[in-house]
């Protein structure tokens, strides 16, 4: 079972609406359930992901063979690529991490629109919950 917060689906579901007709790649990374606030129901230790790296479309280094280079790859556990004129599946371009997230017009939340993959291009199944990190000032880094 995969695990991802509902606001990080709808951040992603926005930017790849913004991109479209282009797609979007970008580095996803996990928080432990037992560290976010309403994720009573998934066990302390399960990873969900809830955060995103902004992507820079401006770099194309930056995005060689769908990977962002200059996010460092332990600090991204997942990948979450737009595919505007694509099936919902994992294509060759999207094979460079553990999880995949791969939306599909119309951007929205659905089984036929947004999915959950393995590297394989299997599909896993997926549980959006209604949870947050808690929060942080700026003050605190």
């Amino acid at each position: 079972m995969v695990y991802i917060t509902h606001a990080l689906v709808d951040v992603l579901l926005d930017l790849a609406s913004d991109a479209d007709p282009d797609r979007v790649t970008t580095g996803v990374s996990i928080t432990s359930a037992g560290e976010l606030e309403g994720a009573d129901t998934v066990p302390p230790e399960t990873p969900v992901f809830t955060d995103f790296f902004l992507p820079d479309p401006g770099n194309a280094v930056n995005a060689v063979f769908g990977v962002d280079l200059s996010t460092p790859a332990r600090q991204a556990q997942g990948q979450f690529v737009s595919h505007p004129v694509r099936e919902l599946e994992v294509t060759k371009r999207d094979d460079l991490a553990q999880v995949i997230f791969v939306a599909v017009p119309p951007w929205e939340l659905g089984e036929d629109t947004f999915g959950a993959f393995n590297r394989s291009g299997e599909r896993l199944p997926l549980e959006v919950i209604d949870a947050r990190p808690p929060e942080q000032s700026l003050s605190e880094y």
